[in-house]
């Protein structure tokens, strides 16, 4: 196996990146499915969350309200910390049960953590960051995402900095051109990739740290 994580802001097209990878035989171990993963419906984190912050975060469909719960931590740092305390180690244990699942194989397996710049994780083969200028994430999002210019910027500036996450990278790739160019360096990328030396069939990723 080989391990290497993906990260990018918001607006980047890292998303675009990770389907590439894919497609090309990459393993995605992606953060935000294992995040939706481990909320569905009669899950024991869902339990959790409905048991801290009430039925309100629940949605007719038995769902969690994201919404609403994106409305509790906009404003409230330590509401965010509840959330966090609830919801990331199941995410960890997820994510470190994908990459177990994998480490017998010579499969190159990505994982696509957004937030990875904020919370680095050790055992990784290498860093890649998709890249692109602030004003050009601020465009994408008003344009494909609907957001205003101002809420765009906004959660821009709740991520780490275009030069924190680009800091320790050991591929960058160029997200602010046409697909063409896009995909000469999605080939680069991945010839690099399969450079890496393979890790041996016991690698032991770290486990989430226990939260009291």
């Amino acid at each position: 196996m080989i391990l290497v994580g993906l990260t990018g802001g918001i607006g980047s097209g890292k998303t675009t990146v990770s389907e590439m990878l894919a497609a090309r035989g990459a393993i995605i171990v992606d953060a935000d499915q294992i995040v939706r993963d481990v909320q569905r419906p009669g899950s024991p984190v869902l339990a959790a969350l409905a048991e801290a912050f009430g039925d309100q975060v629940i949605d007719a469909n038995g769902e969690l309200d994201r919404p609403v719960v994106a409305q509790i931590v906009f404003s409230d740092p330590d509401a965010l910390k509840k959330i966090n305390a609830i919801v990331h180690p199941a995410v960890g244990k997820e994510m470190n049960d994908r990459i177990l699942a994998q480490r017998s194989t010579n499969n190159v397996v990505i994982l696509d953590i957004p937030l990875l710049t904020e919370n680095p994780r050790e055992g990784l083969q290498g860093k890649i960051v998709v890249d692109v200028s602030v004003e050009t994430q601020v465009a994408r999002l008003v344009a494909h995402r609907g957001f205003s210019e101002d809420d765009a910027r906004a959660r821009i500036a709740r991520q780490s900095s275009r030069d924190e996450r680009l800091k320790g990278a050991d591929f960058v790739v160029d997200n602010s051109g046409d697909r063409p160019s896009l995909d000469a360096q999605i080939d680069r990328l991945w010839s690099w990739l399969t450079s890496l030396p393979q890790l041996p069939p016991d690698y032991e990723p770290p486990r989430p740290k226990k939260t009291t």
